[in-house]
C-alpha cells in the first residue's frame, strides 16, 4: 500500500467516524433520554453531529430552551459545580423552570456552593496570575 493509498483509507475514516448517541448527547449538552427515541437508537456520524450543531432541528432547540438539561448544563446555569450540585441533593435532570425557581428562591445550599465556586474561581485565577507573573521573571529557559 503505498502513501496515496493510506491517505485514501485515513480520508474516508474520517468521513465515516461515527459515535454513541450519549457521546453526541454531551457534545449537544442534551440529556440523551429527552431526545427522539431514533436520536437514541442510531450513531451519529461527525457530519451528521456538526450539521446538529450548525442547523438544530426544533427538537434540539426545544431540549436547550427548556430541558431537562443534563448535570453538567445545569451545573452551569446555577453556577455550581456538578459535585456542589449532588451535596444540594440534585440527582436528576432539571428543566429550565425548575431552575429559574432554584435562582428565585436561592435555598441555603445554593447560595453556599455558588459561594464555594466562586472561591475556586478565584484561587484558580490567582495561581494562573502568580505563574504568569513567574514566567515572566524568568524569562525563556536556555537549556
Amino acid at each position: 500500500m503505498d502513501s496515496a493509498d493510506s491517505l485514501d483509507t485515513m480520508k474516508s475514516q474520517q468521513t465515516t467516524q461515527t459515535m454513541k448517541p450519549a457521546t453526541a448527547a454531551k457534545k449537544l449538552g442534551v440529556y440523551l433520554e429527552a431526545t427522539p427515541a431514533e436520536f437514541q437508537a442510531g450513531v451519529v456520524s461527525r457530519a451528521e453531529l456538526n450539521e446538529l450543531q450548525t442547523n438544530p432541528p426544533e427538537w434540539l432547540r426545544e431540549l436547550r430552551r427548556n430541558g431537562p438539561h443534563p448535570r453538567p448544563v445545569v451545573a452551569e446555569k446555577l453556577g455550581v459545580s456538578i459535585s456542589g450540585l449532588a451535596r444540594g441533593g440534585v440527582t436528576d435532570p432539571l428543566t429550565t423552570e425548575q431552575i429559574e425557581t432554584l435562582l428565585t428562591d436561592r435555598p441555603e445550599w445554593l447560595e453556599k456552593e455558588r459561594a464555594t465556586q466562586a472561591e475556586v474561581r478565584r484561587e484558580a485565577t490567582r495561581i494562573k496570575e502568580k505563574n504568569a507573573a513567574l514566567g515572566a521573571q524568568t524569562g525563556p529557559s536556555h537549556a
